[in-house]
C-alpha cells in the first residue's frame, strides 16, 4: 500500500531530524542525538569502507527509508554501522 502525503505529514510530525533510536546490543532502546559517528560499511560515493564518519541529520524518504545525512549529502542508513 502506498503511503498518501497526507499519511506522510501525519507520521513525520513526531519525528525529529536531529534524534533517531537504536535498539543497542542488550535489546535496550537507545536514543542517539545527532550528530553522532558512524562506520562505512562499503564504498560510497566519496566514502571508503570502514572510515569513520559523521551523521549531521536523520530523513527519511517517501517509502520511510532512513537516511543519514553526512557532509551535506544523503545516503541510506544500510551502509553504515553504529558506533555506540
Amino acid at each position: 500500500m502506498k503511503m498518501t502525503r497526507k499519511q506522510l505529514a501525519e507520521v513525520l510530525k513526531y519525528s525529529s531530524p536531529n534524534i533517531i533510536y537504536v535498539v543497542a546490543w542488550n535489546n535496550i532502546l537507545q536514543k542517539v542525538f545527532c550528530p553522532f559517528q558512524v562506520q562505512v560499511l562499503e564504498n560510497i560515493g566519496n566514502l571508503k569502507k570502514g572510515e569513520l564518519v559523521i551523521v549531521d541529520a536523520v530523513k527519511v524518504d517517501l517509502q520511510l527509508k532512513t537516511i543519514y545525512i553526512i557532509n551535506s549529502q544523503a545516503y541510506y542508513y544500510h551502509y553504515f554501522d553504529f558506533i555506540l
